[in-house]
């Protein structure tokens, strides 16, 4: 029975995590579980999973679920409830699907713990790519990917040759308003942001889906993960979600991985590889879809893909500070305190007033985001 840790449960990813683990309980054991502010869902998912330690957002909160378990379970809160879930438990492998760079530390503290990670907090590896990769290679642990795009292209490299490979393929759906001119995302609101025609997922990369952020951290990502210098990953327009990555090699195949847009069969693959097993999903089929479509990037239209682009070229401190600004200025839109089209306004300003740090340690790294954040929290947008 395979040991599982999920730092983000009841998000969208650590839900549909614990429905792979619910469809096949023979082969899971839940040992932590750590959520954020949704405390029923936490509660419930704490009585049919019975971990053994669980971490919630506020002292508060966790006073109210060691009064509801009646002492059962082990309740943490804050930063160190996620690091004792992270590393503090008997689990194997830990899934890391918490937003945005509130990851980082306790995936580190987890790999430093000598446990296999299932990665779905792409920012992990956008703020701290080449701290995260020499732990991962010094603990001699696995780094597995979660995400979709990234799920694929791992799979289409099994067996294969880097030294052949020619370019990473990564296929973007284009989000909440792919057929919509940029002369049309003014005035657009938060509720039209927040209905992407494929995917279900959380309102924070909803949104970064609709800006084309999402595919922007994906390609830093994807040069972490893969080694692969950003020259050689390309990001290509396909709406249907059906084709999730390919890999194209040096003789000029192809290989792509197919699958129904269902972010369990990527998890699931997480928890499992190198085995397969049965998915609680839908198989694919292509008869009744009929015809696939394929678009080149427009830069000018997605400008935060672009500008995550330059700084993943840019490195040291950059991408930190790219997704920092970008995770503000989503909150912000959220809040009603700037529009869409100001979101990448305040990305496009922070980026332009910081002063990047080459090779920065993990303090340095973590003062670039602080810095980041007051920056883009304070900035008046003309949108």
């Amino acid at each position: 029975m395979k040991k599982i840790a999920i730092l983000g449960s009841t998000g969208s990813i650590g839900t549909q995590t614990l429905d792979v683990i619910a469809h096949d309980r023979d082969t899971y054991s839940v040992e932590g579980l750590a959520a954020g502010a949704n405390l029923p869902l936490l509660l419930e998912q704490i009585r049919l999973f019975q971990p053994k330690v669980v971490s919630v957002h506020s002292k508060e909160m966790a006073e109210q679920v060691k009064q509801e378990t009646g002492g059962t379970v082990a309740v943490y809160w804050g930063e160190q409830g996620l690091t004792e879930v992270a590393a503090g438990t008997e689990a194997e492998t830990v899934l890391t699907a918490v937003v945005g760079s509130l990851g980082l530390k306790p995936t580190l503290a987890a790999i430093e713990a000598g446990k296999d990670i299932a990665l779905a907090n792409k920012e992990t590896l956008v703020c701290a790519g080449a701290v995260v990769t020499e732990a991962v290679r010094r603990k001699n642990v696995r780094l597995l990917p979660v995400d979709s795009e990234h799920s694929a292209i791992f799979q289409c490299l099994n067996g294969e040759n880097r030294g052949d490979i020619r370019k990473l393929i990564i296929t973007a759906s284009g989000g909440s308003f792919r057929d919509r001119t940029r002369d049309e995302l003014k005035g657009v609101t938060l509720a039209e942001a927040l209905r992407h025609p494929n995917w279900s997922m959380g309102a924070k990369i909803t949104i970064d889906s609709a800006t084309m952020s999402n595919k922007g951290l994906e390609v830093i990502e994807a040069h972490w993960l893969f080694g692969m210098p950003y020259d050689q990953i390309e990001v290509l327009l396909h709406p249907e979600s059906v084709i999730h990555s390919m890999v194209e090699y040096c003789d000029n195949s192809v290989i792509a991985q197919l699958g129904n847009p269902d972010m369990r069969v990527p998890i699931q693959y997480a928890l499992t590889y190198p085995s397969r097993r049965p998915t609680p999903t839908t198989p694919l089929n292509l008869a009744q879809i009929g015809k696939l479509h394929f678009k080149p990037m427009d830069f000018e239209r997605f400008p935060n893909l672009a500008m995550a682009f330059e700084s993943g070229k840019a490195g040291g401190t950059s991408p930190a500070v790219f997704n920092a600004a970008n995770e503000v200025a989503v909150s912000r839109f959220v809040r009603g305190e700037i529009s869409f089209l100001g979101i990448e306004e305040v990305i496009a300003r922070t980026l332009s007033v910081h002063q990047p740090v080459a090779n920065p340690d993990l303090e340095e790294i973590l003062a670039a985001d602080t810095w980041a954040r007051s920056e883009a929290a304070a900035l008046q947008t003309a949108n």
